[in-house]
């Protein structure tokens, strides 16, 4: 290889390096060299042509990642694509023109017919249409009332028309059809009535009663929240749960920490346990404590309840010194660590596992991998609210294309991480009527606070990404689906989902804007276990902290044996068995049943018994990192 071919080898920019081949505008071939009419072309010249190129490159994302503050991180060019595809298929669709005029003139007549009738009887006339299940903007009943029945109806109509606008146009890509729909419904919803003043018959007569009190209330509410997003902080008011103190209380010890994780045992609370403990992988996206709440809602303390002996892995809330871990430094440093470690600890074989969120992917390819070399140290695989294919991703992956994450790897690129406030942006937009608009109408129109409970505060004590892993993350499954197709690597050779040959047991959540359940459900595709799937209610959080005696739980659960034929998501639901309550119980007897029959005294744990010595503990549970801000 020539100097030049090696240079364009390893060129890089940002700290890290790249195998993507790069441009060079110089090439040193002998072609070339007798063409300009010399044998040796000037290395300066070259190393130049090197500073440049990569000097381009550092304006380019530097400029990006500039403009990303002003976009939420979203790529113009992106969206511009998908608009543009729309807008050039709707101009060559003169069917879909005409029904799309046909569509505004019925809606106009049906529309002016309701303001005729609500002229003449007042509260008589049938509404032209009404909301969606799950939007509750308009559902009080001063909304029924001239003249904000017919400015709420009017904004429906729009909403559907456009709708009907992005849908349905021959040729146009699916995928860019969605982007168009979501980006016009998140635009229309910014207009919405409901969020201002004088469209809202609730918040003009909470402002009548209360003498415009409510207005002053929250001004002060929006001078607050302004000042601590301005000095970096999380919104005080929103934090009323204190870690170690009101959540994260389960008794327990720190026996190991890294650069990465600690690793937490907890204190059992029965005189036996079962053999095998267990090892909960929380994401690295959320504090650990999402699994340990308040008492009545910790799903360690129900799992220590229960006789079983847990370990929960704690991750650090990586900063800009972190900017180069890789999604296999989560594996080797974290997950792999802790099964070496807990093994060692316990001086049991083999232990039962449970990852929730993306600690449920990484376990999956982690499983993968010990199965794949023969490492049989894993007694089961519980998977909550996690993604092992990626083809079908929800509203979160609309806009994970090539520029999308070209822009997005800029913008972490400046920072070192993705920051936690940027990352809540993006889940509240698949949510924003409930997670945006109406927030801001309580907070700062009627001037009321929403009393933070544990889930809550939990919620607004969010962590970083850091720049390597997130960008590999996403463009290996997210973008590439490498696990789900055979093609995810773990050290050099590829691993499958297929090659697990432990029970898995699988919970989804019907509400699920995250990890959307029948995408979680195609785990049937991969696994060839016995799979027991469990569709819970709720959403991504709050279908998994579903405690016993929670009001308004339920679930569906069956399990398919790894010779049975595959039954699609649909068919699933609607034959599966409906329980009420909560699926915590099904769980424990699951794991109980795996289980050996041997059970260990807590004593031997107490004074170590057979035991491999035990580490002196580094301190006391909840740690150290999850007080990282």
């Amino acid at each position: 290889m020539d100097k030049a071919s090696n240079g364009r080898a390893k060129v890089g920019v940002g700290g890290g390096s790249t195998n993507e081949p790069r441009y060079n505008p110089i090439e040193t071939t002998e072609l070339s060299r007798r063409a300009v009419g010399y044998d040796d072309l000037d290395e300066r010249l070259i190393r130049d042509s090197y500073s440049a190129t990569a000097a381009a490159e550092v304006l380019d994302r530097s400029f990006h990642a500039g403009l990303a503050h002003y976009t939420a991180g979203i790529s113009p060019a992106a969206l511009a694509n998908a608009y543009f595809d729309w807008a050039i298929h709707l101009w060559m669709s003169p069917g879909k023109q005409f029904e799309l005029y046909q569509k505004a003139f019925r809606k106009l007549a049906r529309f002016n017919r309701y303001i005729a009738s609500e002229a003449l009887v007042p509260g008589n006339g049938h509404p032209c249409i009404e909301p969606l299940e799950q939007d509750r903007r308009f559902s009080a009943d001063s909304w029924r009332k001239w003249p904000f029945n017919v400015i709420y109806q009017s904004f429906l109509l729009q909403q559907q028309w456009w709708y009907n606008a992005s849908c349905g146009i021959r040729g146009l890509d699916p995928r860019h059809a969605r982007v168009v729909e979501f980006s016009t419904r998140q635009i229309l919803d910014t207009v919405s009535p409901s969020n201002f003043l004088y469209s809202n018959p609730e918040l003009l007569e909470a402002t009548r009663e209360q003498m415009g009190l409510n207005l002053v209330r929250g001004a002060m509410n929006y001078v607050s929240d302004l000042s601590d997003m301005v000095g970096g902080y999380q919104p005080r008011h929103a934090i009323s749960h204190v870690v170690g103190r009101d959540v994260a209380t389960t008794p327990g010890k720190v026996i190991y920490r890294n650069d990465l994780i600690e690793l937490i045992h907890y204190t059992p609370k029965t005189r036996k346990v079962h053999a095998e403990p267990i090892l909960l992988v929380p994401a690295w996206i959320m504090k650990y404590y999402i699994l340990d709440l308040s008492p009545h809602n910790s799903m360690v303390g129900y799992l220590v309840e229960q006789g079983f002996e847990v370990f929960v892995i704690s991750w650090r809330n990586p900063g800009p010194e972190h900017r180069d871990l890789s999604f296999d430094d989560y594996r080797k440093l974290g997950l792999q660590k802790a099964i070496d470690i807990i093994c060692d600890f316990t001086g049991e074989r083999q232990i039962h596992t449970a990852g929730y969120c993306l600690g449920g992917t990484l376990l999956a390819i982690m499983a993968s991998a010990m199965a794949r070399d023969g490492d049989d140290r894993l007694k089961s695989v519980t998977l909550l609210a996690a993604q092992t294919d990626f083809s079908s991703p929800g509203e979160l992956g609309l806009f994970i294309d090539d520029s999308q994450l070209a822009f997005l790897d800029d913008m972490m690129w400046e920072q070192g991480f993705l920051d936690s406030r940027q990352m809540a942006g993006a889940f509240q937009l698949l949510r924003s009527n409930d997670l945006i608009w109406s927030r801001m109408t309580r907070e700062y129109l009627l001037g009321e606070r929403e009393n933070s409970n544990d889930l809550m505060s939990w919620n607004a004590d969010a962590t970083r990404m850091p720049y390597r892993m997130h960008s590999e993350y996403l463009r290996s499954l997210f973008l590439n689906n490498d696990l789900a197709e055979g093609r995810f690597r773990v050290d050099g050779r590829a691993v499958s989902v297929g090659d697990v040959r432990v029970p898995m047991f699988v919970v989804s959540t019907v509400r699920d804007h995250v990890s959307p359940w029948r995408s979680v459900y195609r785990i049937h595709l991969l696994a060839d276990v016995p799979v027991t799937f469990v569709l819970a209610s709720g959403g991504h959080n709050g279908g998994i902290v579903s405690e016993p005696g929670h009001p308004r739980r339920s679930f569906r659960i069956a399990t398919r044996r790894g010779d049975e034929n595959f039954i699609e998501a649909d068919s699933w639901a609607a034959t599966a068995d409906c329980h009420e309550g909560s699926w915590w119980h099904s769980w424990s007897e699951w794991l109980a049943e795996r289980s050996d029959d041997r059970m260990r005294s807590v004593d031997d744990i107490a004074t170590n018994g057979k035991r491999p010595p035990l580490p002196e503990a580094l301190c006391d549970a909840p740690g150290t990192y999850v007080h990282e801000m």
